[in-house]
């Protein structure tokens, strides 16, 4: 039989290789954010859960809600909601087939951070004035 060299091939660049751009990690924030988005959700479901089971129930819930933990991680969660939610703007302009410009894409992505902090940031505002 005669004998075969090992084609060489490619190797896939990793990490490391790879300069950071904005919409690289949007992308990966994006991910992050539809992932705590379920463990939200969970939260949300327990505490409709307590709710439904009494009143008991539901006043322990919003003891744990009410606390300093519990007001941050809701913080967190209506953050999250709201990042992915102008993540998926962003990708909602691109599949209309504008903003693939580089500028317009790291702009985009750059403002996204901005855009969800300061909508994150006015809920809690006017949920705090209509307590």
């Amino acid at each position: 039989m005669a004998e075969t060299k090992p084609i060489a091939r490619p190797l896939s660049p990793h990490l490391q290789i790879y300069r950071w751009s904005w919409t690289m990690a949007m992308s990966i924030a994006h991910r992050a954010t539809g992932s705590a988005l379920y463990a939200g959700t969970v939260l949300i479901a327990a505490w409709l859960v307590a709710a439904a089971s009494g009143p008991a129930a539901y006043e322990t819930a919003q003891a744990i809600a009410g606390s300093f933990l519990g007001r941050l991680v809701l913080f967190g969660y209506s953050f999250a909601l709201l990042h992915h939610m102008v993540g998926g703007l962003r990708h909602f302009v691109w599949d209309l087939g504008h903003g693939y410009d580089l500028e317009t894409r790291t702009n985009m992505a750059k403002y996204s951070v901005f855009v969800s902090a300061g909508l994150t940031i006015l809920l809690w505002i006017v949920a705090y004035a209509m307590r």
